[in-house]
């Protein structure tokens, strides 16, 4: 399974590269600090250019689970908003990965984004587990989606570095659409 409707509303899966989908905004799985270092956050420092860190600069540091929004720089998208996840191993993980998915929903409802995509938060370098993160984030954002007050976004993506990620939230979303 890759696609999943509620509301009128879907959740989709696809396998690539976050910075090159042509969506409103794209969540940047984001250090306390807001640096733009490595990993998902170094291909948009590397495709969005310098003013995206610029503006992070102005905003950060932030709390783990929290989000904030930016330009897009030179991305596609317009906007990215930053979610900081939890570094594994520092304690309340599962809730704050679910805070920061929240948040960064929350943000795209207020700003009336109609499609939004994320990557697999804090399994980099973070090192969060690939099946809890599916399994909190897409759980997340169904429920955000069944509820009939949040009008947008009307899409929700997870995009998916490498095959095996993209076959974890597959399956995971195949497991939690029964």
């Amino acid at each position: 399974m890759k696609e999943w409707t509620a509301e009128g509303k879907k959740i989709t899966l696809v396998e690539g590269n976050l910075v090159l989908l042509d969506v409103e905004a794209v969540v940047n799985a984001a250090n306390k600090n807001l640096v733009l270092g490595g990993g998902v956050a170094g291909a948009i420092r590397k495709f969005g250019g310098p003013s995206i860190q610029e503006e992070c600069d102005k905003i950060g540091p932030i709390a783990v689970g929290e989000a904030v929004l930016t330009g897009g720089g030179s991305l596609k998208a317009q906007y990215v908003i930053h979610a900081v996840g939890p570094v594994y191993g520092e304690g309340n993980e599962d809730e704050k990965l679910a805070k920061a998915t929240l948040n960064s929903l929350r943000i795209a409802k207020e700003k009336r984004i109609k499609n939004i995509a994320f990557p697999a938060i804090s399994t980099g370098i973070f090192m969060f587990p690939l099946k809890r993160c599916s399994e909190i984030m897409i759980k997340t954002a169904m429920e955000f989606l069944k509820d009939k007050e949040n009008k947008n976004p009307k899409e929700i993506m997870f995009c998916l570095y490498g095959e095996e990620a993209y076959r974890v939230f597959q399956d995971t979303l195949a497991e939690l659409s029964r």
